[in-house]
């Protein structure tokens, strides 16, 4: 027989047969596939009503692993199908044993920690996709943007949302003065990877050290109040959770609308593809360079702020929130606005779900285990293409 060509019939495996019939069903309409996977998931869940042994911890999990097995093969080269795939049966599984309320409750709660990842993954994507720079000083400009709104709002007795446009507009400051003091003369100096990355881990124990002997290490808050809820639809939703919820959600929009659509978005993308030719083009990428900085560090500042908010300001805030921001990229696809905005929404509601299934200390786990599980089989990420911003 000739290399490459196709093994007749006879001579296949029942698993060869059964991969061809189920790359066969590619080739229909979405409709069908998306009919055939709710099919399987009624299957699944009427499987696990009927009480198998196990328990429903196994049985669920066992469900998620199959559904998401029959979606990669039916979904082949569609990650974000995919993921979505797999999402809707959890949701499924989870509406079936803890009802609409729990999974609702849990699933705003998840949006809005999401919008904090995706604002901070947004900013550090941004300078990512440009300068090629991973930021490990990333999460403690979070807790400056934090401080920031305190000395604000507490100290100087200023409304809230003055506070907020405070912290946002003195990190963006500070990237901007660490652009102008570090970044762009080791960039003049040819710094490589490793010396950026060992430089932005200095970075970010002087920053949280400098909070530290600033501020002390107490526990502070913003004086917001976080037991005002909101009743929708039988969902009591925190009045703190909405407002981060919402203005989070818009902003992420405007930037993506903005990345799109304005010359400076279309310049930053010219840069992220080829800083070179951009430059040679005509586009001025100190300019550019430094509205990056701007819109990282002033959504740094506001995601920081919004993490006070629901929480409450230590000088380790950001270092616990950099870890779900570099998942929530990761996941999206490094370099990726767009992809750290869905990653980190789909990172939130992942996390707070599984609080549904397992004991809400291992929630922060089951995020990177999803993590893992994505890197495994798609590097780039679930929405990474090969472009960046």
């Amino acid at each position: 027989m000739e290399a490459g060509s196709a093994a007749p019939a006879s001579d296949r495996t029942a698993g060869e047969r059964i991969y061809e019939f189920l790359g066969r069903l590619t080739d229909l309409p979405f409709a069908i596939r998306a009919g055939a996977g709710l099919v399987l998931m009624t299957v699944i869940l009427a499987l696990v009503e009927s009480g198998l042994p196990g328990g429903i911890e196994t049985v669920a999990l066992i469900a998620i692993v199959i559904a998401g097995i029959a979606a990669l093969t039916l979904t082949e080269g569609r990650p974000a199908l995919v993921a979505g795939v797999v999402v809707i049966v959890l949701f499924g599984i989870l509406l079936t044993y803890h009802g609409l309320l729990a999974v609702s409750q849990t699933g705003i709660t998840g949006l809005s920690n999401g919008a904090i990842y995706a604002l901070g993954a947004v900013g550090l994507t941004l300078v990512y996709g440009i300068l090629k720079l991973v930021n490990f000083a990333h999460g403690d400009l979070l807790t400056f943007g934090a401080y920031m709104a305190l000395v604000a709002s507490v100290f100087w007795g200023l409304p809230l949302v003055v506070g907020i446009v405070f912290a946002m507009a003195m990190t963006a400051l500070v990237g901007i003065a660490l652009e102008k003091v570090m970044w762009a003369p080791m960039r003049r100096r040819g710094a490589g990877v490793l010396q950026f990355v060992l430089m932005s881990i200095g970075l970010a124990f002087v920053i949280r050290y400098a909070i530290q002997y600033v501020y002390g290490t107490e526990l502070r808050t913003l004086g917001v109040d976080n037991t005002s809820t909101i009743d929708f639809l039988g969902v009591r939703i925190g009045q703190t959770q909405g407002i981060v919820l919402l203005v989070g959600l818009l902003i992420l929009v405007g930037t993506g609308l903005m990345l799109r659509f304005s010359i400076l978005g279309k310049r930053m993308r010219a840069l992220s593809d080829d800083l070179e030719l951009a430059e040679t083009s005509g586009i001025d990428t100190s300019r550019v360079i430094l509205w990056t900085w701007v819109l990282a560090g002033s959504f740094a500042g506001l995601a920081g702020v919004f993490a006070g908010a629901t929480t409450q300001l230590q000088p380790e805030l950001g270092f616990e929130f950099l870890l779900p921001i570099f998942a929530a990229v990761v996941l999206g696809g490094i370099g990726d606005a767009f992809g750290a905005l869905a990653g980190g929404l789909l990172l939130g509601v992942v996390v707070e779900w599984s609080t549904l299934l397992v004991a809400s200390g291992y929630k922060s786990a089951i995020g990177f285990i999803v993590l893992i599980i994505v890197l495994i089989i798609r590097p780039q990420g679930i929405f990474g293409r090969a472009r960046s911003i």
